[in-house]
Formats: structure tokens, sequence, C-alpha cells
């Protein structure tokens, strides 16, 4: 028995639109003696759209094969790096750069070092920056601060107008809070504490500790005015003269709440410390000026009540026999 005779087989890639790899035979070896050789099919055209059949007296379209399209003709493609995995921010591929704070270092000071950075480097258009985590955290919440600040205002007015009857003491008593924030800013600045949102939160805090001073004053002066007839004068010197003990017990009662937030040293300590120091510190300073400046505001915006009133009569006095009629009827 002579040995079976081998004929090499080339193959052709063939890439059909499910993405996968063909490997189509072009020739067929050579059987081996007593082997079994199924009978050839004929081999449509490339082209060919179907082939019939005329068995049974119908005709079935047989499809044609895919044809051979060239990896060249969709794509160019060459050695070369590339990363293992891309990420992206929203719909567009981005690079993250993480950084820490240096000590003594705030973090508002990093931010705009950045900034400066990327306007000095001359970032092209199509590359944008932005900030994510806890510098992300601290710019929304410096958006948002002054409209908080100014719908706690706008709150503590009305109940304050609700509660007096009058346009004019709410503001008296509003009066107050500037110096609060000033004394918390203050006292950060002497700790070398950054104005953190903790710190922020103990500002929104100290607008309803501190203003308890202005009401306890201007509340017993208006009561003193219209169930005692006192004048302005008279009914705010004895509030600061009557209040006064009620005012150093509640402040110092704040106070001494809020030092624990300061020494303390457990665990978690360094986050709540700048709520402690705002609070204290705008006490202090707060108790210091308030006790002289709400006498001198309620007096000042006394005589602007007095005014308009007396404005708003002479716009309205009707003129005397302006109809002909004697006034005693």
């Amino acid at each position: 028995m002579s040995p079976p005779t081998v004929t090499p087989i080339t193959a052709s890639a063939v890439l059909p639109t499910t993405g996968t790899l063909l490997l189509v035979p072009t020739t067929s070896p050579t059987p081996a003696p007593g082997s079994f050789v199924p009978a050839p099919q004929a081999t449509p055209a490339s082209n060919a759209v179907a082939s019939t059949s005329d068995s049974g007296g119908g005709s079935t379209p047989t499809p044609s094969p895919t044809p051979v399209v060239p990896l060249s003709a969709i794509a160019s493609y060459q050695p070369t790096t590339a990363p293992i995995a891309v990420n992206h921010q929203g719909q567009f591929p981005s690079v993250t750069i993480s950084f820490n704070l240096a000590g003594g270092m705030a973090l508002s000071d990093a931010v705009a070092a950045i900034q400066q950075m990327q306007q000095r480097i001359a970032m092209p258009g199509a590359v944008h920056g932005s900030f994510s985590g806890t510098a992300q955290a601290f710019q929304t919440s410096l958006a948002g601060e002054p409209f908080l600040i100014l719908a706690a205002l706008v709150a503590v007015y009305i109940v304050l107008g609700i509660l007096y009857e009058s346009y004019i003491h709410p503001i008296t008593i509003l009066s107050t809070l500037p110096s609060a924030g000033v004394g918390a800013v203050l006292a950060l600045m002497i700790s070398h504490t950054d104005l953190s949102v903790i710190g922020i939160i103990g500002i929104l805090l100290l607008i309803g500790i501190v203003k308890k001073n202005a009401i306890l004053m201007v509340d017993f002066a208006l009561d003193a005015e219209r169930a005692q007839g006192m004048r302005p004068r008279e009914a705010i010197y004895q509030a600061c003269l009557l209040r006064l003990r009620p005012i150093l017990m509640t402040t110092t009662a704040a106070l001494f709440g809020a030092l624990p937030l300061i020494i303390s040293t457990g665990m978690g300590s360094e986050l709540r410390r700048p709520l402690g120091i705002t609070i204290v510190g705008g006490l202090i300073f707060s108790q210091a000026l308030t006790l002289y400046t709400t006498p001198v505001v309620y007096l000042y915006f006394d005589r602007l009540r007095e005014w308009w009133a007396s404005r708003k009569r002479q716009t309205f006095a009707r003129p005397k026999g302006a109809l002909g009629v004697p006034d005693a009827i």
C-alpha cells in the first residue's frame, strides 16, 4: 500500500458581519485509499443571488455566501501602545489628578492656585477642568451660602415683625448680627483655623443665639412704651438695667456649652473645633457691642418711625374748610 499523498491547504480570512473570523479552505486534501469520499457539491458564484431546485414542483431560494471584505477597506491599523482603560466623566474621556493640602494651607487657597495655574499654562478650549470630591463640596457650599443667609434673615424678619407688630424694630434686633459675624471671623483668624463648612454652620447658629440680646431689651422697651406710656429713651434705659442679668446668664450658658467643642481632643475633634470657635468668638464680640449699640439703634429707628408717621398724617390730613362745611360737623 502506497502512502497517501497530502496536498497543502491554504486559507483566507473572511470577516462576516458577526465579527467572527472564519477559515475557509480553498483546496481539498487527497483522501487516503479506501476512505469514504462524499459526492462533490457545486459551489455557487460569490455574486449569485439564489439557486432553484425543481423537486416537488417548487423553487427554494438558497442564500449566497458573504463576500470577502479586506480590513484595510474600512480601517487602518498599526502596532502601538494604548491605555488599558479610559475613564469618562459623563460622555467625555477624563483624567483625574488628586492632590493633598500642605501644612497650614487652606482649601480655598489651593483652589485659587490651581485655577491660576490653568490660566497660566493656556489650556486649549477642548480641555475642560473641574473639581470633585471635597473641593467640589466646598465650592458648592460657598455658592449657596449668600442665598442661605438671606433666606434665614428674611424668615427672622417676618417672625419678629408679626411678633412686635412693627416694620422697624425687627431691623433693630437684626442689627446685632454683623457683630457676631465679625467676632466669629476674628476668632478663626486668631486661632489660625480655616473657614470651613462647619464654620459656616456656626455662623448660621449665631443668627439664632446672638439676637436674643436685642430681643430681651426691645421686648421690654416696647411693652413699657405701650403699657406704661414711657418715652422711648426712658423705656430702653430701663430695659438695659433690668435685662442685663438675663442677657449675661444666657450668653454665659451658651459660651460654656460651646467650650467642649474647642478643647476636646478625641476622634473627630478637628471637625467640630471650627464650630466651637465661631460660636465662642461671635458670642464674646457681640456681647461686648450689643449692650451699647442696641439702645442707640433703637432710638434712631424710633425717631424714623415717628417721622414716617407724622409724614403720613400730613399727607392724608384733610384741609380745613375744603368742602365749605364747618369743622365741628
